[in-house]
């Protein structure tokens, strides 16, 4: 059983799930929606971690966006996917939705208190605060994230064999509405799609040339010895200081690229923008798009109030920069998440390689869903290539381990069935791909029930 001092030797009834967050919660929602008991482990508050604030499952600790909502969209049509099959993170971001254009983005608080209430609720789910310092022993669904402890990690390397890899993310400052001057700033989403969702910092060439080079002389976190031998980042998660060194219109073509906004003091597309995002539903804190940083504390105030309209702005949250770790899947995992050395335990979340809020959640529901069914007798098969889900087992199974690094799911890594390549017009095919992704994701929904279910 798993005591307070996060020892593992038997296991008690049901499956245990270890990690509270998106994966972990969704995967325990899916067992015990399945009829299995859970027992689910998460180690907050007992052990705090760099980066979360509180003990709620789910939290969001990074920017507050799930991303595209449209299906035509490789990760809008992953939130449809998971919605076929009753994800509750899903469901929870829904409820818990703010204004983001063409994306979909939750009061983060609001999120968290929705996904924790209905998993700590739930008749077959206990709960249990300790950190896990062993493997579990049994069936078992380990999703304890990028920010795994020491000694869990150190477990995990015994099992596999090898060192984790690792790489290093960095989070967003977010800024209080009422310190920022508003009449700086335009609200617009691009193109108008969310009409004026986004509050937007124009830049003129000047400024913006001005800002780069605040970036490339500004005091950055130092990293320690033991993170610096392996330090790498994330491609799609860069510090913004990181992008800058790249060029100098690296960041006007990221995430301050002015493309589909109209500036109405001008008339003209603006040189460059910073874009706001709202927070939370009050509307009264604004996260800085793209602005991931590992700039020193005084340095992110120093530099973001040179901004226009960010003069005298207040923080709520300042960037950070904190190490990821995860497994070399391919080389360890098979088409339902079985570790291939102790096929009774999956893993789940970031651990595996895959990047993004709702990437995780799904391959929580994925461990989940194989593994009730396994236990009831069945001999689940993956996901169809040709969805979503199935993209994201093609990523963690069939990429040469030599090159593996994590990644968010995109149209490459989800082929077009036969029958489908004809269609000429790509916005008619990927809705074609998307409608029959979303037919054979409910067919595999229903070949993990048993007969009668």
């Amino acid at each position: 059983m798993i005591d307070g001092r996060g020892g593992a030797d038997r296991p008690g009834p049901g499956v245990v799930v270890v990690g509270g967050g998106l994966a972990g919660s969704e995967a325990a929602w899916q067992l015990a929606a399945a009829g299995v008991p859970v027992r689910l482990v998460e180690m907050r508050p007992v052990r705090a971690t760099p980066v979360h604030r509180t003990d709620r499952f789910a939290e969001l600790v990074c920017s507050n966006s799930l991303r595209g909502d449209d299906p035509s969209n490789a990760v809008g049509l992953l939130k449809r996917e998971m919605e076929a099959l009753d994800s509750i993170i899903i469901g929870a971001a829904r409820a818990a939705a703010v204004p983001a254009g063409g994306a979909l983005a939750v009061d983060r608080d609001r999120f968290a208190a929705t996904v924790t209430r209905a998993v700590a609720g739930h008749p077959l789910i206990s709960v249990e605060r300790c950190e896990l310092t062993e493997l579990p022993a049994g069936p078992a669904v380990v999703a304890t994230g990028p920010l795994t402890s020491p000694a869990l990690h150190r477990a995990l390397e015994g099992l596999l064999g090898e060192g984790s890899l690792a790489f290093f993310d960095a989070v967003a400052p977010i800024v209080a509405l009422d310190s920022i001057d508003l009449g700086r700033v335009f609200r617009a989403s691009r193109y108008d799609k969310g009409g004026d969702d986004y509050l937007n910092i124009p830049l003129d060439r000047p400024a913006y040339e001005s800002f780069v080079a605040s970036l490339l002389s500004a005091e950055t976190v130092a990293f320690k010895d033991f993170e610096a031998a392996d330090m790498r980042y994330f491609e799609g998660c860069l510090p913004i200081e990181v992008m800058a060194v790249r060029g100098l219109d690296t960041l006007r073509w990221g995430p301050m690229k002015p493309v589909g906004l109209v500036d109405p003091a001008t008339g003209a597309q603006p040189w460059a923008v910073v874009q706001l995002r709202q927070d939370d539903l009050a509307a009264e804190h604004w996260n800085m798009v793209g602005f991931q940083t590992k700039l020193t504390h005084a340095e992110q105030v120093r530099i973001f109030r040179q901004l226009p309209g960010l003069e005298r702005a207040r923080f709520v949250r300042l960037g950070l920069i904190h190490r990821n770790t995860f497994i070399n899947a391919p080389a360890h995992l098979d088409g339902t998440l079985r570790v291939r050395r102790r096929p009774e335990l999956r893993l789940a979340g970031q651990l595996t390689g895959v990047e993004g809020y709702v990437e995780s959640a799904a391959t929580g529901l994925i461990a989940g869903r194989t593994l009730a069914a396994e236990l009831a007798g069945l001999e689940p098969s993956p996901p169809p290539p040709s969805t979503a889900f199935g993209g994201l087992i093609r990523h963690l199974t069939a990429r040469p381990p030599a090159a593996f690094q994590p990644a968010n799911i995109t149209w490459g890594l989800i082929p077009c069935p036969p029958e489908l390549r004809s269609i000429r017009s790509k916005t008619a095919r990927r809705t074609a791909q998307a409608e029959h992704a979303l037919a054979e994701i409910a067919a595999w929904g229903r070949s993990l029930q048993p007969t009668g279910a």
